[in-house]
């Protein structure tokens, strides 16, 4: 039995097909069935249902998967602590963001971290919290970047900075006179929200459902994007919230539109995410060091209220 075989073995039971499963091993579908073939000859059993379309896993077969994972994270393992003792930090890193971070943060760091790391090869993903989790589990990401808690075991969960939300009110709306917001004030029939999906999405309602919004209605606005929901705040429409980083970029006269809230600050916890088994841990911590670092000048808010991401159970 070798590394190689199990990591061939993970590819098919991902892909579920022969063929692609070898396009991503970078070696030929006749190699790839052989090798597998053959592990299947030593152990005895079938880890594979051929005659299934597409492919399926035996009962064993799924066991075997499982644990072939934990072999083939930890052979990886022994790379990593080499690495570490070395102080060597490089090599290819892929990095998951979720959308409503990455526009307004990747510009603050990406720049300088390749300065400082150029050995370093990062690859990066735009990606739902629920795909960051997954990628993560299955391998394919070693780390990402996401609004936290998540409450998963799996998962660790390192902060890096504390992100206030911001109302964005138009000159028309109810509460533009008012100097600072308080979550009382908000009424989710106005509130111009993000489509399903995004996880910034349900803590704005989670925001509401805490302060006795029980009736949630269903909206008639919802969008894929903070600058859609600007647009259409600055039309009267509504009014809507955003992150405040995003808030940086804002033209100078729609800035006179923001209302913050009252303290403690409603707030996102945006987090380094890996899984508990993960590798590169000086990547990691290079990455958040350098974040932490450069968002110091940039969120003075402290005295902060920590908004779920998750939907909250009624």
């Amino acid at each position: 039995m070798t590394i190689t075989q199990l990591k061939y073995v993970l590819a098919v039971a991902e892909h579920k097909n022969f063929t692609t499963a070898s396009e991503h091993c970078f070696v030929t579908q006749p190699t790839l069935s052989m090798q597998i073939h053959k592990l299947e000859e030593q152990l005895g059993i079938q880890i594979f249902n051929r005659n299934k379309k597409p492919i399926e896993l035996t009962e064993v077969g799924k066991k075997i998967v499982a644990q072939a994972k934990t072999i083939v994270n930890e052979s990886s393992r022994i790379t990593d602590i080499v690495e570490q003792e070395k102080g060597y930090i490089g090599g290819e890193f892929k990095l998951g963001i979720i959308p409503t971070i990455m526009p307004s943060l990747l510009p603050l760091f990406l720049k300088n971290f390749n300065k400082k790391f150029p050995k370093v090869e990062l690859v990066i993903y735009e990606l739902t919290t629920s795909e960051i989790v997954q990628k993560l589990s299955d391998g394919h990401l070693d780390a990402a970047i996401a609004a936290t808690p998540l409450l998963n075991d799996n998962i660790v969960e390192s902060p890096i900075y504390y992100e206030p939300f911001i109302g964005l009110v138009n000159k028309n709306h109810r509460l533009y006179n008012q100097k600072n917001l308080h979550p009382g004030d908000l009424d989710i029939e106005d509130l111009l929200l993000l489509e399903d999906g995004h996880c910034f999405k349900e803590s704005v309602l989670n925001i509401c459902s805490s302060l006795g919004h029980k009736h949630k209605k269903k909206f008639a606005l919802q969008s894929g994007s903070f600058d859609t929901l600007i647009k259409l705040t600055k039309e009267g429409l509504g009014m809507t919230l955003l992150p405040y980083l995003h808030s940086l970029d804002l033209r100078e006269d729609d800035k006179l539109l923001i209302r913050e809230f009252e303290k403690p600050y409603p707030a996102r916890e945006v987090s380094m995410i890996y899984h508990k088994s993960g590798l590169k841990l000086q990547i990691i911590n290079a990455l958040k060091d350098e974040i932490s670092g450069i968002l110091r000048g940039v969120i003075a808010f402290s005295n902060v209220d920590i908004i779920s991401p998750l939907k909250l159970k009624k």
